[in-house]
């Protein structure tokens, strides 16, 4: 075998605009307080790497309610700047992508369409090392504590959530939350304390506020819940209100969690280095992939942060497994289907994946939930 290095090239790009259905609609505070509407699908941007040694990645991003399309559009504009490139250079790759999104600013739509790309680079680039994701990028543990909060929606009379948290609990799963922002506090409380009651005090229990409250009633209801010893209050506050979160944190003895919704590493960086949050809670498709995600995680990694990267346990358990503090991961089955293969949950964890890269293959079904696939290049 030689010892030189033989530079490859990407040779083929497949794209696709997926809409996957849930199978029931669910609200959280932001439905509650007339601001969005009920959540029944997730719109995703899938992207195939292939290149001319027959190496393959596949990465993807998604979209809440409205975005999806646009993704996709603009994934079709960056496609072909990737072809003929070393997929090896993956910083300087999404560097040019974002120099090619330049004029649409460096968040958002720009980030969230190389956010795709990005991640398939990183897929093909640890299958093409031989080994799963979380070994490539240096893995502190095989498994990660993980808590459901899919069946944690307001829609749910509290009676229902807490039939779900039980059989997640009986599923292996760590942790539960609890969606709470409600305009009716008083009902809020209630729904906390009759499940914690339920659960009993040694389960991790959490609470997602969706950024409904403002600075007095976060620190009022922040009080409140502390006698409940909760892990975390999630998004209290509007998601860039940074002085808001860092005079919350620094008053509440439970730990303040947020990031989900930033749209870029800038943002979530300025979140850890003020001390604004506890819990980095920041998503690698939202602010533009792994990269990035792992630029954030080392800013938070010198603080001794909680990393709980929101929703893509799919993804984001490879990362978490990476981080040497206290991890988390979220656990939603909604981007099952898309996939062949099933994470592995059980004592409270799931199990990092021994698969190569991803250790994601899509499902058969992703052709019924496909709008939109565009080709760039030659295959195989």
């Amino acid at each position: 075998m030689s010892d030189i290095y033989e530079a490859d090239r990407i040779s083929w790009i497949g794209l696709r605009a997926v809409e996957l259905p849930l199978a029931r609609a669910v609200s959280d505070a932001k439905v509650a307080t007339g601001r969005q509407q009920p959540l029944d699908a997730v719109s995703l941007l899938i992207v195939e790497l292939q290149t001319q040694q027959g190496h393959a990645g596949l990465g993807f991003s998604y979209s809440l309610r409205t975005g999806g399309p646009a993704q996709y559009i603009h994934a079709r504009e960056l496609a072909p700047l990737l072809l003929g490139e070393d997929p090896n250079d993956i910083a300087r790759l999404c560097g040019r992508l974002g120099w090619a999104s330049a004029s649409i600013g460096r968040c958002g739509l720009a980030l969230q369409s190389i956010a795709a790309f990005d991640t398939a680079l990183w897929d093909l680039k640890a299958r093409r090392a031989g080994l799963p994701l979380a070994k490539l990028l240096g893995a502190q543990r095989d498994a990660v504590p993980c808590y459901n909060t899919s069946g944690g929606y307001l829609q749910a009379p509290i009676e229902e959530v807490i039939e779900r948290a039980e059989a997640s609990l009986a599923r292996g799963i760590g942790g539960i939350k609890l969606k709470v922002g409600q305009p009716n506090r008083r009902e809020d409380l209630r729904r906390v304390r009759a499940l914690r009651e339920a659960l009993g005090a040694d389960v991790a229990l959490m609470v997602d506020v969706n950024q409904q409250w403002d600075r007095t009633t976060a620190l009022r209801m922040g009080r409140a819940l502390e006698e409940l010893e909760l892990a975390w209050i999630e998004e209290p506050l509007d998601a860039h209100d940074l002085d808001g979160h860092a005079a919350l944190a620094a008053q509440l003895v439970t730990p303040v969690g947020s990031g989900e919704m930033l749209a870029s590493a800038a943002d979530a960086c300025a979140f850890v280095e003020r001390g604004a949050v506890d819990v980095i809670m920041h998503d690698a498709p939202r602010i533009g992939g792994i990269t990035p995600f792992l630029q954030v995680a080392e800013a938070a990694r010198r603080r001794g942060l909680v990393l709980a990267p929101h929703f893509v346990m799919e993804l984001h358990i490879h990362l978490a497994a990476a981080y040497e503090h206290v991890a988390w991961v979220e656990h939603f089955e909604w981007l099952e289907p898309l996939f062949e293969e099933r994470l592995e949950i059980s004592g409270g964890c799931i199990q990092v994946p021994t698969r190569l890269g991803l250790g994601l293959s899509l499902s058969e079904r992703v052709a019924g939930w496909t709008l939109a696939s565009d080709a760039f290049g030659r295959r195989g």
